[in-house]
């Protein structure tokens, strides 16, 4: 077999040779299959050694995750936080919206803010609800209010703390509820020179004074969801402008009558400025520094009302999933929100059933009722 191979491969030069050009030309020349073992098959320059494939993992670097020394990306906002705040649950803080409870104190201390129609009477005031991580900065706070039953369906999602002045019997249900637990009245009062209910306010030290004499743990417990937010790395941040259903969005103009709510698109800190009853909200426990937000989320959400003193609840807990907006960097793009169960967390998902990443800083959300839905106005 051999020899034969051999004699194959000798013609196959032998009958090449008269040919002008044979072998020199890739396209005319097509290679020839043997069977020569290498002690007969003439001497070949030594192939190099293929370069061993270098993986894609390997050709790239992966770029560590920012650290900082002694702090930890805050679960609410994403910011830089002392770490020794990373297990502490936050409160969540009961704010009076009347006019003649401004000015407010404290208000731009809060991660998040959540404002609702409070009652069906009195022009369907709305109500505040501030969520605070670092409650021992604190020094005034408020004017603190009464509660209602959707603040305590909301509250545990963040593992908070509701902190308040007493509300209606229809919260009693809820108190029993073990994820509940909350700071009713007793805090300071302010000579204001308004009435005595604009007058109560958390002051220095008493959050903590608080936590001592209920027993309640300061950290996070059992009943803790978890982290509730996705974020943007702050490097390549969320823009809603690269979304085919993104619009344009500089002013939202939520159907609160009572106070007018207002949110103005600030290009140069790529904030939203809050303001109502017609002027800028500002804190004067902060410099006189006006209510700023990165993230701005919507909900679309029917309510009940208990009766005819206005008494109402808004129906949050739904798995079908409801309209809304969320709205940064001055564009807004359509969402879908939903929530199973008081302690979980409220997902917004983007149209293609995508859940929604925040950029990094203070979000403010709003309730609005469905029968003012179509009186929202984002441009």
């Amino acid at each position: 077999m051999k020899k034969k191979t051999l004699l194959l491969f000798l013609s196959a030069v032998l009958a090449c040779a008269p040919l002008t050009g044979c072998g020199n030309s890739s396209e005319d020349t097509a290679p020839v299959a043997t069977d020569v073992s290498e002690e007969e098959a003439p001497e070949e320059e030594p192939e190099e050694e293929p370069a061993e494939p270098v993986e894609a993992a390997e050709e790239e670097e992966s770029v560590p995750e920012e650290t900082r020394e002694g702090m930890y990306r805050s679960e609410l906002t994403n910011e830089w936080t002392d770490e020794a705040l990373q297990t502490q649950r936050p409160i969540a803080v009961m704010v009076d919206n009347e006019k003649t409870a401004l000015l407010h104190y404290g208000m731009t201390q809060a991660d998040i803010v959540y404002e609702m129609m409070n009652s069906t009477a009195n022009g369907e005031v709305t109500r505040f609800m501030a969520i605070v991580k670092d409650w021992a900065k604190i020094t005034q706070f408020g004017s603190i209010r009464s509660v209602r039953p959707t603040n305590f369906m909301i509250a545990p999602e963040y593992n908070a703390v509701v902190v308040h002045d007493g509300g209606p019997f229809y919260i009693d249900p809820f108190l029993e509820n073990p994820w509940v637990e909350h700071f009713s009245g007793g805090f300071a009062r302010i000579n204001n020179g308004k009435s005595r209910e604009f007058t109560e306010y958390v002051t220095s030290g008493e959050i903590e004074s608080r936590f001592k004499s209920s027993g309640y743990s300061t950290e996070y417990n059992e009943y803790y969801p978890g982290p509730h937010w996705k974020f943007a790395n702050e490097s390549n941040p969320v823009d809603l402008s690269e979304a085919s259903d993104s619009i344009d969005c500089t002013l939202v103009d939520l159907p609160f009558g009572h106070n007018g709510s207002q949110l103005d698109y600030d290009e140069a800190s790529n904030t939203y400025l809050y303001s109502e009853y017609g002027m800028k909200h500002t804190d004067p426990a902060n410099g006189d520094k006006q209510l700023a937000f990165t993230n701005i989320l919507i909900q679309n959400a029917t309510h009940t009302q208990y009766d005819p003193n206005g008494y109402m609840q808004f129906n949050i807990l739904n798995v079908d999933g409801r309209e809304g907006y969320y709205i940064t960097g001055g564009k807004a793009i359509p969402v879908t929100w939903s929530k199973s169960h008081d302690t979980n967390p409220t997902h917004f998902y983007d149209k293609d059933g995508n859940e929604i990443t925040l950029n990094t800083g203070k979000t403010y959300i709003a309730l609005v009722s469905d029968t003012r839905w179509s009186e929202l106005v984002l441009k």
